[in-house]
Formats: C-alpha cells, sequence, structure tokens
C-alpha cells in the first residue's frame, strides 16, 4: 500500500512539474511573440515618420531623415538577405558576422542623427552634414557589397545546379531513346527490324527458304514415282466429271454419332 502511495506522489509531482514547463515555455513564446510585434509596429511607425519627413520638410530636418531612412532600409535588406542564405549556405556565417560589427557602427550612425534631429542649433547640424553622410554612405557601401555578394553566390550556386541537371537530363534522355541509334542500320540493311510500326505484316509476299527449296527438290525425285499413278487417277476423275457424274458430297459427321470414353455405354431399352 506505501509503494502505491509512493508511486501516485511521484506522478502527481511529474505531472505538476511537466506542467509548469510547458507553462512556461508557453508564456516564455507568447512574450517573444509580442516583443516582436511591438518592435515590428514601432519599426513601421518611425519608417513611416521619417519618409513623410524626408518628403514633407526641407533644410537640416529633411537631409537628416533621409540619411536614417537610407541607413536603416539598407542594414535591413542586408541583414534579411545574410539570415536567409545561411540557413541554406553555411559558408555565410562569417559574412553574417561581418555585418553584424557593422551593425554596430550602424546604430551608432543612427542614434547620432536621431539625437541631431532635436538639436536646436542648426547651423551645428548643417556644418557636420558631409561628415554624416560620408559615414552612411560608407556603411551602407558595405552593407551593399555583403548583401550582392551573397545574391550572387546564390547566383552561381544556382546556374552550377541547373547544368549538372541538364547535363543528366540529356544523359537520361539519350537513354531513354536508345532504339534510334540501334534501328538505324536495320533500316540501312532493309531487315524487317527497320520496318515501320504501321506497316503491315501481311503486305509482305513470303520468300522461300532455302531450307524449303532443298526439300522441294528432294521430294520431287522421290513422288516421281507416284506421280504416275495419280496422273492416271487424275485422269478418269476427269472422264467421269465430263460424263456429268456428280462428286460425292462431304457431309459432316453426326456428333450423336461420336462416342467417348468417358462416356457410359448406353443400356438397352426393354420391351413389355
Amino acid at each position: 500500500m506505501e509503494a502505491v502511495i509512493l508511486i501516485l506522489a511521484l506522478l502527481f509531482f511529474a505531472f505538476v512539474g511537466l506542467g509548469a514547463y510547458v507553462t512556461v515555455k508557453a508564456v516564455g513564446a507568447a512574450k517573444r511573440g509580442v516583443e516582436r510585434t511591438v518592435t515590428q509596429a514601432r519599426r513601421t511607425v518611425e519608417e513611416t515618420t521619417l519618409r513623410a519627413k524626408s518628403l514633407g520638410q526641407v533644410g537640416v530636418a529633411g537631409e537628416l531623415a533621409q540619411l536614417r531612412l537610407s541607413l536603416r532600409t539598407s542594414m535591413r535588406a542586408t541583414q534579411d538577405a545574410l539570415r536567409a542564405g545561411v540557413a541554406e549556405d553555411s559558408g555565410l556565417s562569417e559574412s553574417l558576422a561581418l555585418f553584424e560589427r557593422l551593425s554596430v557602427h550602424g546604430h551608432e550612425l543612427d542614434d547620432e542623427l536621431k539625437r541631431l534631429e532635436r538639436e536646436p542649433d542648426r547651423s551645428t547640424v548643417a556644418a557636420r552634414l558631409p561628415e554624416l553622410r560620408e559615414r552612411m554612405e560608407r556603411i551602407v557601401h558595405s552593407a551593399e557589397s555583403l548583401r550582392w555578394a551573397a545574391r550572387d553566390r546564390a547566383q552561381k550556386f544556382a546556374e552550377d545546379d541547373l547544368d549538372v541537371l541538364s547535363t543528366q537530363i540529356d544523359m537520361e534522355a539519350g537513354a531513354l531513346r536508345h532504339w534510334t541509334e540501334s534501328s538505324a542500320p536495320e533500316a540501312a540493311s532493309g531487315s524487317p527490324s527497320g520496318r515501320s510500326w504501321a506497316e503491315d505484316d501481311s503486305s509482305q509476299p513470303a520468300q522461300p527458304t532455302a531450307g524449303a527449296g532443298a526439300g522441294e527438290q528432294a521430294g520431287s525425285g522421290a513422288g516421281a514415282g507416284a506421280g504416275a499413278g495419280a496422273g492416271a487417277g487424275a485422269g478418269a476423275g476427269r472422264e467421269e466429271r465430263e460424263a456429268g457424274a456428280e462428286p460425292p458430297a462431304i457431309t459432316a459427321r453426326d456428333p450423336r454419332q461420336e462416342h467417348y470414353p468417358w462416356q457410359k455405354t448406353a443400356r438397352p431399352e426393354t420391351t413389355n
């Protein structure tokens, strides 16, 4: 009885622990999903605001918004391309590590541009714009170099795979058409294998074979003696037909008169 109670207690604690673990994992996944949704919404709102500022404002504020928008767009495109490509090509892991280092400089520049948007001294901000633009262009150029190199690499692999696949398909197609090479010499020599499928076999005249000719020549000598007697009988038959006698009719055998071994002998009928 004590063993049963101990087993039930262990099962209870096991189920409680499993439920707590599942609950914690579910809460963590939900929390990450909410954070991801909030971050994406905040990013969308911020980019929409930057796009509106770059189009609606002029001067220093418009240039700052344009710099931030170009920087964020290029960095996000490169990040998405590398993360999507590293799942299929492990060679991009080093490129992704370099991009992470480049992202540190990109975030620093984005934060600095964001602070300068709230700077009241516009003359100082305007004096620093050439330097900020140069930094932005260097970061964007590096990001685009990584992105286009990854795309060219993926395209090259796809072209190589397509070339190999085309070669294999050509070889398989040649193997499937092997009868064309074997039937061409037969068709040239006049063998029956080169004949068209639509051609009827019955249309070809029967050719006597060498064996049949030899048999006929051998049989002609053996039947010479019997030919004389057969000629006499044939002459008598012609005379009877000329005299008007009709040849006997060929009648089929009555199947009721046939007897087979498995049939029983018919018993005679008794008469009273």
